[in-house]
């Protein structure tokens, strides 16, 4: 809880990763809760990399504006209201 005692938002990092260099690259969203925009940055490069990720490149960050219509972002929300780090990969479009 942030000092407001209100839940923090779920923040949002979008990019793209690779698991090998010089591999074919994915697009990622990482959903996670944390204290500011460097430490969500820090904690979702960390999970990228326990995930196996070798290289990644992040483009945005923000707050979501409620929970998403789709899966798998869902399941990704609810586990970042849970404490997770959720990563949700798709094929980049060429």
């Amino acid at each position: 809880m942030n000092d407001n005692d209100e839940p923090r938002p779920v923040i949002i990092i979008t990019g793209r990763v690779w698991k090998k260099k010089g591999g074919k690259s994915e697009g990622v969203h990482v959903m996670l809760i944390a204290p500011d925009d460097d430490s969500a940055v820090r904690r979702a490069l960390e999970s990228l990399a326990a995930e196996g990720y070798a290289e990644a490149e992040l483009d945005q960050i923000g707050e979501m504006q409620g929970e998403p219509d789709d899966e798998p972002h869902i399941s990704a929300y609810q586990g970042a209201l849970e404490g997770e780090v959720s990563i949700v990969t798709f094929d980049e479009p060429i």
